[in-house]
């Protein structure tokens, strides 16, 4: 049996020390969570026997994490960004609020800021062959009603599963636009049919997820924020139906609901009214969001942003 030390008077009383409740200095919210996570994995440190070259090999872990710019990708591949969504749902669930189109994580790679287009916008920069996506819906209130200036913030990654900014071949805000509805609620783009993406194998959040047994694929996406005055932002993706991964992502942000259907379109007709010449795919896919009220508060997450220049 391990040596159980972390329940000791003097290990609770160097706690309290070590995170601060003995002064009066600092945040006391900061302390409390500290104080609640240390005590945790002091205790995990026991119950599970965890050896000093763990603890150090965990240490150099976070070092290689944080160089990598990789902490926000592993907060998703091991469901910690899938699990705020589920509180958030709980939380809704239990006040009674409608919440509309379902949420769904954010993922680490928004860049804010993206042009601004009235009504449509295209996407692509036209510099990536892939096959033609238009896509088009109406962003709603919970009765159904279209809402004028919500803004559709769209973005997502090309057919090597690479997004712009982060990836520095690429044109700055390519495959990322803000769409802003008018009074009929409608937005549409064309855009290419994106491919899913893998964690970088030599990157440090699959060296994890190989330790766990597990890949670090993500099926093909769009994400979206959609957001309008008066209600409460949504934060959202699409995935594309047929993908290999659709109900195996590693990042846990399928749900059943933003799935829409993948239409060929081959009719000239089709083509033409969209100004192409040749066959396109079709999604079709309405936002429902939810109206600010008394119980209601805005959806919005607080975290560091990349902005590009």
């Amino acid at each position: 049996m391990s040596t159980q030390i972390a329940d000791t008077a003097d290990v609770r009383e160097f706690l309290k020390i070590a995170t601060g409740l003995t002064n009066d200095q600092g945040s006391p919210r900061a302390k409390q969570i500290a104080h609640r996570l240390l005590t945790d994995l002091f205790k995990a440190i026991d119950d599970l026997d965890i050896t000093p070259d763990e603890i150090w090999s965990g240490v150099a872990y976070l070092n290689d994490l944080g160089a990598a710019g990789e902490a926000g990708l592993l907060a998703a591949g091991i469901g910690l960004e899938h699990y705020l969504d589920l509180r958030m749902d709980a939380a809704d669930a239990a006040a009674g609020i409608a919440t509309g189109t379902s949420r769904t994580i954010e993922g680490p790679l928004y860049v804010g800021g993206a042009p601004l287009s009235a009504g449509s916008a295209r996407l692509d920069d036209g510099t990536d062959h892939g096959r033609t996506l238009i896509m088009h819906g109406i962003v709603r209130d919970l009765a159904g009603k279209p809402v004028a200036n919500a803004i559709v913030d769209v973005w997502h990654a090309n057919t090597l599963g690479m997004y712009s900014f982060f990836d520095k071949s690429q044109s700055p805000y390519n495959l990322r636009r803000r769409i802003r509805t008018g009074a009929d609620g409608r937005y549409e783009f064309r855009s290419i049919l994106p491919v899913g993406y893998g964690c970088p194998p030599d990157g440090p959040t699959q060296q994890l997820l190989d330790q766990i047994g597990r890949h670090g694929q993500r099926p093909a996406h769009i994400h979206f924020f959609v957001s309008a005055p008066g209600h409460r932002q949504l934060t959202t993706q699409i995935n594309i139906a047929g993908d290999a991964y659709l109900h195996d992502d590693f990042a846990f942000a399928t749900r059943d609901d933003l799935i829409p259907d993948v239409v060929e379109r081959r009719d000239a007709a089709a083509i033409q009214a969209h100004g192409l010449n040749e066959p396109f795919v079709e999604i079709a896919f309405d936002f429902a969001i939810a109206p600010l009220g008394e119980n209601v508060t805005d959806d919005v997450v607080q975290r560091r942003r990349v902005e590009a220049a």
